[in-house]
């Protein structure tokens, strides 16, 4: 059967990511940013048909092609049971009060004199929290906007700083779809991948925050921090606030550093959630469930199942609050996972067919070195984040290409997941037609070009791991335990 299958050629592999290229265009034309909740999943089955019918031409079966789609997708089903953790924790977490509390004692930090440099920490604090670049961004960025405006303050400047420390949250943070899609894509775990990626990440938002404290150092207009003092007087009216509400992250981050395997400890962090919001907020959950004809056990009970599968809804009239503390759930990783599937169903085709090879053979020629192979996995997820308008395939379709040279030049995947978080997850919000790039304009209220310069962290984490692959900085090779899981 083997011997059937004609050697595809360059423009086999071409057309499918062409007419992908095309629909995905159309996809974020038509629908802004809202392309990713089902247009972009279309388009990525369409392209794997198209991919399989060229296959199909170079003698491959429907049966071959639909058994690499399931080992494609097997692949990443462990970064599937986390993503499901990940949302049930979340919910748990927002109800049980340590969210909040992170919220707080974040937004306890601000000081108009260090503005932009606190904005950054604030947002980097929540989004590592809850895992959420967006969700910071569409809250809390936006008053820090209009707190910036009342100050005197540059709102361009203050974007950056929000989108800054907004995605260095998501970034290294376990609770984010991102984090643990790339080490899913390429085979290693998340805690792994999080320690790796403080490498880069760690100087690239010190280098954030110098160049955010030294835009601060002039003279500025007093205003009053009216929107904050709103947020905090609604957290801590509502919630319990102390320091009991860190015990499930600290529990989190003991299991982690024990080398638990993710899955059980988010899952172990997501009950211990639901464990806390029944003692420390008891009256948060009776107002959740809403049902004063069950029992206190039973009310107890369905609020925290509520909030695994469905997420936590907070109605306090601050529409900000609400909409910071209103997610979580497994259900709200659905679409996510929907698209995961779809994307490396599209790669699993590309691979099965040998289109996928046929493109890494071409873009290899200009990797010779391992240092040479990082710089064109940056190019090639940055180059996919502009032409497909979508950070997951960024990741998981260069994460595809890669993996087996990896591999092949003994390099240990964690390298690969960190540089595909280093290009793809982090210049997402720099394009204006990307998905992120639309969604935070639109929250911000500033064009993408506008706060493009001032995302300093987004910009230098590239180029830091740029320079580590270039000086081999860090570059570690597969030791035998990581050589033996593979």
């Amino acid at each position: 059967m083997q011997n059937n299958h004609k050697t595809p050629s360059i423009i086999d592999a071409l057309i499918p990511i062409f007419l992908l290229i095309v629909m995905l265009s159309l996809s974020v034309y038509l629908y802004g940013d809202n392309s990713s909740y089902g247009a972009n999943q279309i388009a990525l089955i369409l392209g794997a048909s198209i991919a399989a019918l060229i296959g199909i031409k170079n003698g491959y079966t429907w049966k071959e092609m639909e058994k690499g789609i399931v080992k494609g997708i097997s692949m990443g089903m462990g970064a599937i049971l986390i993503l499901l953790a990940v949302g049930a924790l979340i919910g748990t977490w927002i109800m049980s009060g340590t969210v909040p509390a992170m919220i707080y004692y974040g937004l306890k930090i601000l000081s108009p004199s260090i503005f932009y440099f606190a904005a950054c920490i604030i947002c980097a604090l929540s989004a590592l929290s809850i895992g959420s670049s967006w969700t910071v961004a569409g809250t809390l960025g936006v008053a820090l906007i209009g707190i910036s405006l009342g100050l005197g303050l540059s709102p361009e400047i203050t974007a950056g700083a929000i989108i800054s420390g907004a995605y260095f949250g998501d970034k290294m943070s376990p609770l984010s779809d991102t984090t643990n899609l790339a080490p899913a894509i390429a085979g290693t775990d998340l805690f792994t991948h999080i320690r790796h990626m403080i490498w880069t990440t760690g100087p690239s938002l010190i280098i954030a925050l110098i160049l955010f404290l030294i835009l601060g150092f002039k003279p500025t207009s007093t205003g009053d921090t009216q929107g904050l003092a709103i947020i905090q007087d609604t957290i801590t009216s509502a919630f319990n606030i102390s320091m009991f509400s860190f015990v499930p992250l600290v529990v989190v981050f003991i299991l982690a550093y024990k080398k638990m395997p993710a899955f059980p400890t988010v899952l172990i962090g997501a009950l211990l959630g639901g464990v806390f919001a029944v003692f420390l907020q008891p009256q948060i959950v009776s107002n959740f469930v809403n049902k004063p004809d069950l029992s206190k056990g039973l009310t107890m009970l369905s609020g925290v199942w509520t909030a695994l599968h469905s997420g936590f809804t907070f109605n306090s009239g601050v529409e900000v609050v609400d909409a910071l503390l209103t997610r979580g759930g497994m259900s709200s990783m659905l679409n996510t996972i929907w698209l995961v599937i779809c994307a490396l169903t599209f790669g699993a085709v590309l691979e099965t067919t040998e289109l996928l090879n046929i493109i890494v053979k071409s873009l290899l020629k200009f990797a010779k070195s391992s240092g040479s192979l990082i710089v064109t996995t940056i190019a090639t997820c940055i180059g996919v984040n502009i032409i497909t308008a979508d950070q997951y395939i960024s990741i998981v379709l260069p994460g595809r290409m890669y993996k087996t040279e990896f591999a092949r030049r003994n390099l240990a995947p964690k390298n690969l997941s960190r540089t595909l978080e280093d290009a793809g997850t982090i210049t997402s919000p720099l394009i204006p037609w990307n998905t992120c790039g639309a969604y935070m304009s639109a929250s911000l209220g500033i064009a993408t070009f506008a706060y493009l310069p001032f995302c300093f962290f987004n910009l230098a984490n590239p180029i830091v791991a740029i320079i580590y692959g270039l000086l081999n900085i860090k570059i570690e090779k597969i030791d035998k335990e990581t050589e033996d899981k593979l």
